[in-house]
């Protein structure tokens, strides 16, 4: 089995012979991975640890992804490229519109949209979980939470589609692209910008009103930080529900006794979603940071700006944190994965993923019976990129 469709051997050997070990892609674009649980921990909320790219060295910045992400995508300063005062006053204005009552008022429609969702698939007796249901689930949810009218939802879908197969590319695919960026994320930032005008004009109550309402005394989201965090929420906030659901039911599929055991106790979905997202998250790796200063890890002298990914994935497979680290276990308690970062850069949109898994598990147990995997293992195809960890279709079949 090659390495993206069962990275945790090669892990495994690397925490125990190399963890901290350079990695290359295309041409050019270079960093150190890190794969210990507590190295990872430590550095996912150190200081000393940038994520604005213009620390990292020029040739690394002008190779394929290590371009700065304004020049690749056109969406410029948001949380995943400041740090400090910056990234403090840009989540601070952020999480004054992107609140837990505002993510628990999405309930009733995540079920809804479920609900619709399944009364279409149950008659078929096979389905792709992950183009058929997990997909069109977490982006409808994410329209719903922006504001974003019924009637162009369907753009979305496209346009999403299209930036994630962009994603996919290496680094060097990307930079020799006749485009600097997908078509469909230039449609989504020109829908987006035009969305802010109307909402300006006629406030209504999603999350877009909410972010040009955000203010902190007399502080508020410019133009760009605006639009910049709205694209940041819609494309990192499906793509965490799509593999956390697709991941997640490979999982269950490949291990029927624990898809037993949450079909006879449907209460063990809260600890099974935390299984799930420990045993095969929905990101391989944080994305890139760069030292501010000599840093040494495990024995290696990490020099100021040289880039730095954080195996996730590795460090929740860590037999020195967990144990049994390799068994799929929905009832397991010694559960403190990193699957959504730590610190000042947790995932904002953790809650909502939450939410989504706990209503889509809850539909597909309830209404799936007889669940298979509709192809072996082998054949099925993941997603090539260096964070993202997520299939790319899931086909199962079921009792009709």
């Amino acid at each position: 089995m090659d390495f993206g469709a069962d990275p945790y051997p090669k892990y495994a050997w690397l925490r125990e012979q190399e963890p901290v070990v350079q990695v290359m892609e295309g041409q050019g674009l270079y960093g150190l991975l890190v794969t210990r649980y507590e190295d990872v921990r430590m550095l996912l909320s150190d200081t000393r640890m940038s994520k604005d790219p213009r620390n990292a060295p020029l040739d690394w910045q002008e190779a394929g992804k290590g371009r700065p992400l304004e020049d690749r995508t056109g969406l410029g300063t948001h949380l995943l490229t400041t740090d400090g005062l910056e990234h403090t006053r840009l989540r601070r204005l952020v999480s004054t519109a992107f609140t837990a009552r505002r993510v628990e008022s999405l309930r009733g429609q995540v079920q809804q949209i479920t609900d619709g969702l399944l009364d279409e698939i149950v008659p078929r007796g096979r389905v792709d979980l992950v183009t058929e249901f997990a997909f069109p689930l977490a982006i409808t949810v994410i329209c719903e939470l922006l504001g974003v009218p019924s009637a162009d939802q369907e753009m979305f879908r496209r346009w999403t589609k299209d930036f994630r197969r962009w994603t996919n590319k290496t680094g060097s695919d990307q930079a020799e692209s006749e485009n600097a960026r997908p078509v469909g994320l230039r449609d989504l930032l020109g829908y987006l910008t035009e969305l802010v005008d109307k909402r300006r004009e006629v406030p209504a109550d999603g999350l877009v009103d909410a972010l040009i309402a955000a203010r902190d005394d007399d502080d508020r989201l410019n133009e760009t930080e605006l639009l910049s965090m709205m694209s940041l929420l819609l494309i990192g906030g499906f793509e965490t529900t799509v593999n956390l659901i697709g991941n997640g039911t490979l999982a269950l599929l490949r291990h029927p006794d624990q898809l037993a055991l949450l079909r006879e106790q449907p209460h063990l979905v809260e600890p099974a979603l935390e299984e799930m997202l420990r045993y095969d998250g929905s990101f391989e790796t944080a994305t890139w940071r760069f030292p501010l200063e000599p840093i040494e890890i495990a024995g290696t002298r990490i020099e100021k700006g040289h880039p730095v990914l954080l195996s996730l994935a590795s460090a929740d497979r860590d037999q020195a944190k967990f144990k049994e680290p390799d068994r799929f276990d929905v009832m397991r308690s010694d559960n403190g994965h990193v699957a959504f970062g730590r610190g000042a850069h947790f995932c904002l949109g953790a809650p909502l993923a939450r939410l989504e898994g706990r209503i889509a598990f809850d539909g597909l147990l309830r209404r799936l019976p007889g669940l298979t995997l509709a192809v072996p293992p082998e054949e099925l195809r993941w997603q090539r990129s260096l964070t993202i960890r997520g299939l790319e279709s899931l086909p199962v079949t079921f009792d009709a």
